[in-house]
């Protein structure tokens, strides 16, 4: 598979699309003056404590406090940075929400100073989500100082080389801290797990001297910038190139990879065409029809998606495309198609949450058990936490998908200004109607016989055209006289009837 990591920098915002063969895949965005705050630790004080919900709000010095579940907070915890946890995992801390006869009570008093990091971000009216589980991301290894855990990513799937990993930790960590190992890692040896310990464990060592002087609530460490997030986290052995359209951005990334990764520079490489380096490469125009509810498949299927705050529920529908052949392989190709654009929009939109997925119906149980099984493979990709139940006996799919940011719906759109969100607005004939019998209401409370009625343009043309018989019906029935005139600035559903005698508008309740 061809993967290119593209980046376009410039005075508002930066952005970073993967491409898995020429297909946007993911997309990474930071504007200029936003709050990113992602995986940054801050040094807060609890504001309050509810063990009804066993959970607490900490005050980390942002608008909103930051929500604290008891989950993520060790249960021998006592004073910030200060526990340890032995039970061997496959990822970062479990946080299970089992916590047998702990109360958060017991744990966290208000006042309380704590060290926390940024598990989620603020998303709507809800303030971000914390973790005492301090985790310092490197490429092939996370630093886990307040657990004493070796887990090696699930992605690494050879049993002998995860023995071998977890071995080359336990020989060269010291201080018992825990560490992850990260699928990069894989292939690996002891020169570069051991500089990239020695470099997280300086990394914890000025956090914890910063959050020992620091006054709560106080940002002791911020991420990285998005960028060089990129380039830790992204910029694998699989990517083949690496383009950036800024040249400070390149020198300041060729600079970084000498030190750190130099048989990585080659594939470093700097655009200066005129035209905008995201619609060279198709971006632009992904990232518009990824904001679209209905995405064409190339046989002539498509998917629906939509986005509720409950769930995201997906339709897969044949469309155009009838086949040539058995009914069943139609549905069946049509389905597996839609499975790998499926996966391609929940990690582009970058959705999370409960996500339901309504194929074509199926009666080949053979069919199903391969449209599932190609789901799960096509899903792997996703760096997101994914967990996919089977078909139910509708036939749906129902998976979760970890949520650590806003979609990118919600980050680059906002509630219509028309529907104020709801998705739809009044029919032209619902609007129209409704407009006539506010005309009648009018005229029985001024009794007004001339009457100025201004409406958006498209419905006072129907008035004046498809209703002109219904609004002469009008103007007899109740011996009145109507003019009408077109605002193209009025919301669709809006109008102002205006007695032309005093030129006063009518107010109706």
């Amino acid at each position: 598979m061809l993967k290119q990591i593209i980046v376009s920098e410039d005075e508002y915002e930066n952005r970073v699309a993967l491409l898995e063969d020429k297909e946007l895949t993911e997309l990474f965005s930071e504007r200029k003056d936003s709050n990113y705050i992602l995986g940054h630790v801050y040094k807060g004080r609890v504001n309050s404590v509810l063990p009804g919900m066993q959970v607490a709000f900490v005050d980390i010095g942002l608008p909103r406090n930051a929500f604290l579940h008891i989950s993520d907070v060790h249960r021998e915890f006592n004073e910030f940075g200060e526990w340890s946890q032995e039970e061997e995992l496959n990822s970062r801390p479990k946080k299970s929400r089992r916590v047998g006869k702990h109360s958060i009570n017991d744990l966290l008093k208000k006042g309380q100073e704590i060290l926390v990091q940024i598990d989620k971000e603020s998303i709507g009216t809800k303030g971000p989500r914390v973790t005492a589980y301090i985790t310092l991301p490197g490429r092939y290894l996370v630093l886990m100082p307040t657990v004493e855990n070796i887990g090696i990513s699930r992605k690494i799937e050879n049993e002998a080389e995860r023995q071998r990993l977890k071995e080359l930790v336990l020989k060269l960590r010291k201080d018992n801290n825990g560490y992850i190992v990260r699928t990069a890692a894989e292939g690996k040896g002891e020169t570069e797990f051991a500089a990239e310990m020695n470099f997280l464990t300086k990394q914890w060592e000025t956090i914890s001297q910063r959050a020992e002087i620091l006054s709560a609530p106080a940002l002791v460490q911020d991420d990285l910038g998005l960028i060089f997030r990129i380039l830790r986290d992204i910029f694998t052995e699989d990517v083949s190139e690496f383009v950036i359209d800024s040249k400070d951005e390149y020198h300041k990334v060729t600079a970084f990879l000498d030190s750190t990764l130099p048989h990585f520079k080659s594939r470093v490489k700097l655009y200066e065409k005129r035209e905008p380096i995201f619609d060279a490469y198709g971006v632009e125009k992904a990232i518009r029809r990824a904001l679209r509810r209905k995405i064409w498949l190339k046989s002539g299927g498509y998917i629906v998606i939509e986005q509720t705050e409950a769930m995201v529920s997906i339709d897969v529908n044949t469309g155009k495309y009838v086949g040539k052949q058995d009914p069943d392989d139609t549905i069946l190709k049509t389905n597996l198609e839609a499975v790998k654009e499926v996966t391609r929009q929940i990690r582009l939109r970058d959705v999370g949450g409960i996500i339901v997925i309504d194929f074509i119906d199926m009666d080949n149980e053979n069919h199903r058990k391969k449209v599932f099984r190609e789901l799960k493979e096509t899903l792997k990709r996703d760096r997101s936490r994914t967990n996919i139940l089977s078909f139910t006996e509708l036939g749906l799919v129902e998976m979760t998908r970890q949520r650590t940011k806003p979609s990118l719906t919600k980050t680059l759109c906002q509630p219509c200004p028309y529907c104020n969100g709801y998705g739809s607005i009044l029919s032209e004939e619902t609007i129209t109607i409704d407009l006539l019998r506010a005309i009648q209401k009018a005229y029985y409370k001024s009794e007004q016989k001339n009457l100025k009625v201004i409406a958006n343009d498209i419905i006072a043309m129907r008035l004046l055209q498809e209703d002109a018989n219904n609004v002469k019906k009008l103007e007899d029935s109740l011996n009145i006289k109507l003019e009408i005139a077109g605002d193209i600035d009025l919301h669709m559903e809006e109008y102002r009837i205006i007695s032309l005698k005093d030129n006063r508008e009518i107010y109706l309740d």
